[in-house]
């Protein structure tokens, strides 16, 4: 690591953490409305365009749900996709198994502590309990990250963000792999 970097604890690099809250599942006046609402079941690496439900007014003023700020990294902290790690592209609300950190960008680029985070999601699941590796907020704050200048880091996300597009949208990773398997088997061919 070179001299210029630090490390840090996630939580010294936030501007807010916060959990969310679920409206009561028995009350319908509380689903249904125009207020984007993320389920942990929804956080896979991934970038969050939209939420598969959405809760009405009374519902958010009924429950501990809170607003969360586009471009904050989302951990997922129990079940199934207990420290997964996802991005916002939207101001939504979340369960209270999300732990939301709003990145001060003057310490770390988002986008930097979320490939950091993926890079790190097995050994944070391990810090977890329980049969499903359940992790908590504290555990999420407490977690080491190399902080290098935010320009290295802009680096280190331009190249992986490359990567992750090459990787994800088939209409140019997998045209463009084929093709040069085509050049491989061709320059094979002819020798």
């Amino acid at each position: 690591m070179n001299n210029d970097w630090t490390t840090c604890k996630i939580g010294d690099i936030c501007k807010k953490i916060c959990s969310g809250g679920t409206p009561k599942s028995n009350e319908p006046s509380y689903y249904g409305g125009n207020i984007p609402w993320l389920n942990t079941k929804e956080i896979n690496f991934n970038r969050i365009y939209n939420t598969e439900k959405y809760i009405t007014s009374s519902g958010f003023d009924n429950s501990s749900a809170k607003w969360i700020d586009a471009n904050s990294v989302i951990v997922a902290l129990y079940g199934a996709t207990a420290a997964k790690v996802s991005i916002n592209t939207i101001p939504l609300t979340t369960n209270q198994a999300c732990c939301n950190l709003e990145i001060d960008e003057t310490k770390a680029l988002y986008r930097y502590v979320f490939h950091w985070l993926s890079k790190e999601y097995l050994s944070l699941k391990a810090l977890g309990q329980g049969s499903q590796s359940n992790i908590n907020a504290q555990t999420v704050k407490q977690y080491p990250i190399p902080i290098p200048p935010l320009e290295v880091q802009q680096r280190i996300v331009n190249v992986l963000d490359n990567f992750d597009v090459i990787c994800s949208d088939l209409s140019i990773g997998l045209p463009a792999e084929i093709e040069a398997r085509k050049k491989q088997y061709e320059y094979y061919r002819d020798m």
